[in-house]
């Protein structure tokens, strides 16, 4: 008698299923272009990793506005170009509110100025060139910028370092190399130090003997090498080859496990700033490197992580108190942005969109990455 009901009661199921379903709001769609393949895959890889964090824990709170983040993600393949395809495909077809990436300076120079045309925000999370958010008004980051960095670096050099006649070897095809070693030379310069030599070099390039017998016949006490991890950890080996037995140093573009797993022994005694340590015991950042480990097969959070962490957080805060998607309403709230705390320290965007955060410097010892010192701006 009761086999005719049961039919009934799976539409029923169905129906209700359907309506609990369309009930629901629709997601609030979020575009991430990053280097998940190629040169600087470990980049994108390890910023991924962290915004996808922020973003399950996001959701698992709630969402924000009453809704889900739906992280739409698509890999640039580390080549020139394919960033600013990939911010006009997630803009006009995918709808997304907003774009977050991305760590590499020239990929966000590609698609920065499609944010800006469309009028949809975007968040660098560790690009560093200054030139990013001179973009537009529409172009945000939430690391600090190049002329920071290469103080520091050149400050470093003198004073802990104390080398008085340095060499600089210069990408002259990455925006960030290129301003970055600006900064340096300036700033090391003007503390009483000499750039007895620049050398170049292009990206992709594997060959650097040249460049560093010239180096060597120069008679410098350092090299600063403001480059990205794969280029920085040939340039150590192939230095150490030639008896260049003399410090090597460099940018956040450093900021990898490839410099020690491609470098090897030639990178020990090497150092780099960067945006945070894993090792800093503050609850902040321990609790991420908990987490982070937890989801990530416990694999520890570099800076890149960190910063992909806070980018996303920074949104979701952004369009909270924005109490909408729209563009120009959520363009304002990013750029009041203030005090907002995060992995990598309290995030406040200037009248520039640029965030002001402090540097630390790492050694590499004994194969791992060490924490040397803080650095405030």
């Amino acid at each position: 008698m009761l086999r005719p009901l049961f039919p009934r009661f799976l539409a029923a199921l169905a129906i209700l299923s359907t309506v609990l379903r369309a009930a629901e709001p629709p997601p609030i769609k979020v575009g991430e272009f990053a280097s998940l393949t190629g040169k600087e895959a470990a980049f994108g890889q390890s910023s991924h990793k962290g915004t996808l964090l922020a973003v399950e824990e996001i959701n698992a709170a709630g969402g924000v506005l009453g809704r889900k983040i739906q992280l739409i993600t698509e890999d640039n393949q580390s080549k020139a170009g394919e960033s600013a395809t990939i911010a006009k495909k997630l803009i006009s077809r995918d709808k997304v509110v907003a774009l977050i990436g991305e760590v590499a300076s020239m990929r966000s120079l590609e698609a920065a100025p499609i944010a800006q045309q469309f009028r949809i925000p975007m968040i660098s999370p560790s690009s560093t060139n200054p030139k990013v958010t001179e973009i537009g008004n529409y172009v945000f980051r939430v690391c600090f910028i190049d002329p920071f960095q290469g103080v520091v670096m050149a400050k470093f050099a003198r004073n802990s370092l104390k080398l008085k006649r340095v060499a600089v070897l210069t990408s002259v095809s990455s925006a960030y190399s290129v301003g970055l070693a600006k900064y340096f030379k300036e700033r090391f310069t003007q503390d009483g130090g000499a750039i007895a030599l620049e050398q170049r070099f292009t990206e992709g390039d594997k060959d650097f003997k040249a460049q560093l017998t010239a180096i060597k016949a120069a008679n410098v006490d350092g090299i600063f090498l403001p480059g990205y991890y794969t280029e920085a950890a040939l340039v150590c080996k192939q230095a150490r080859d030639l008896g260049l037995n003399l410090p090597l140093f460099g940018g956040d573009g450093w900021e990898a496990p490839q410099l020690i797993s491609i470098g090897g022994a030639a990178v020990e005694g090497t150092y780099y700033s960067t945006h945070y340590s894993p090792e800093n015991k503050s609850p902040a950042v321990s609790g991420f490197v908990e987490r982070f480990r937890k989801r990530w097969n416990n694999e520890v959070p570099d800076a890149m992580a960190a910063l992909g962490y806070d980018a996303a957080m920074v949104l979701a805060d952004a369009i909270k108190r924005a109490g909408t998607t729209d563009s120009a309403k959520l363009r304002e709230a990013l750029a009041a942005t203030k005090n907002l705390p995060g992995v990598t320290g309290d995030t406040t965007l200037d009248a520039q969109r640029n965030a002001s955060k402090a540097a630390v410097v790492i050694a590499v010892r004994d194969g791992k990455f060490k924490f040397l010192e803080t650095v405030a701006p």
